[in-house]
C-alpha cells in the first residue's frame, strides 16, 4: 500500500460529505476520491475508485451503511476497509456495523486530526476501536455466536485477542507480551482467520458476543 490513503465518502446529507470533504483536504496524505450520496451507490464507486477506506453514514434511505458494508463484503474479494461514522456512540445501528465487519467508527463531532488518524490507522491494517462503547453495546445484545469457545485458540493468540478487546494496537501489544510487532501481527492474522473474523473490530465483536470476553470487564 502506498503511503497515501483514498477515501470514498457515503453520506446521505450533501452539507456533511461537503465539510468531511473539506476537513480531510488539508491532510497532505489523503486524497477524497469520490463521494456517495447513498450506500446503493457504495459498490458501484468502490469497483471504480478502488479507494482504500469508505467513511460510511450508517442511517441512508435506500441502503443503509450497514447493508452496504455486507454488500462489499460479499460481492468483492478485497473490499476497502469501512469506517462508519455516526452521530450517537451507542447506537444499535453502529453496533451492527462492527458485526457486519466495519473496521471501527467515529463520531460526526470528531475532529479533523482524529478523523485522519483513524483513517490511517485502518488503511495500515489496524483498528478505530473504542472498548467502553463496544463493551455497552455487547451488554445489550447477549447473542451466543460461534466464536473463540468453538476453535482452538493457542494460549498466546487468546492472550492477543484479550489485549485486542481491551483496545490495544499492535504495538502496544507487542510491548505487554514482549514480543516483535511482527509476531503480533501474526497472531492477529490467525486469530482472524480462526474465527473467520473480517477484521480487528470483528474479532472483539466475536469475543464479547460468544462470552469469550464479558462485556462487564474493564
Amino acid at each position: 500500500m502506498s503511503d497515501r490513503v483514498s477515501v470514498l465518502l457515503a453520506d446521505d446529507d450533501e452539507l456533511t460529505r461537503t465539510g468531511l470533504r473539506a476537513l480531510l483536504t488539508g491532510e497532505p496524505d489523503i486524497d477524497v476520491v469520490g463521494e456517495a450520496a447513498d450506500g446503493a451507490e457504495v459498490l458501484g464507486l468502490v469497483k471504480e475508485l478502488r479507494p482504500d477506506v469508505v467513511l460510511m453514514d450508517v442511517r441512508m434511505p435506500l441502503l443503509d451503511g450497514i447493508a452496504a458494508t455486507r454488500l462489499l463484503r460479499s460481492e468483492l474479494a478485497d473490499p476497502p476497509k469501512v469506517v462508519v461514522i455516526t452521530t450517537f456512540g451507542h447506537d444499535e445501528y453502529v453496533y451492527e456495523a462492527l458485526r457486519a465487519g466495519a473496521a471501527g467508527f467515529l463520531l460526526k463531532r470528531s475532529k479533523a486530526a482524529q478523523i485522519a488518524h483513524a483513517l490511517r490507522l485502518v488503511a495500515a491494517g489496524d483498528t478505530v476501536l473504542f472498548p467502553a462503547a463496544v463493551r455497552q453495546m455487547a451488554a445489550r445484545r447477549p447473542m451466543p455466536l460461534a466464536g473463540p469457545g468453538a476453535v482452538e485458540l493457542t494460549e498466546r493468540e487468546a492472550d492477543v485477542l484479550r489485549l485486542m478487546a481491551a483496545g490495544l494496537s499492535n504495538a502496544e501489544i507487542a510491548e505487554r507480551a514482549y514480543v516483535t510487532i511482527e509476531t503480533v501481527k501474526t497472531h492477529v492474522g490467525n486469530v482472524l482467520a480462526k474465527l473467520g473474523a473480517a477484521n480487528r473490530t470483528h474479532a472483539v465483536v466475536i469475543a464479547y458476543e460468544s462470552g469469550f470476553v464479558s462485556p462487564g470487564e474493564g
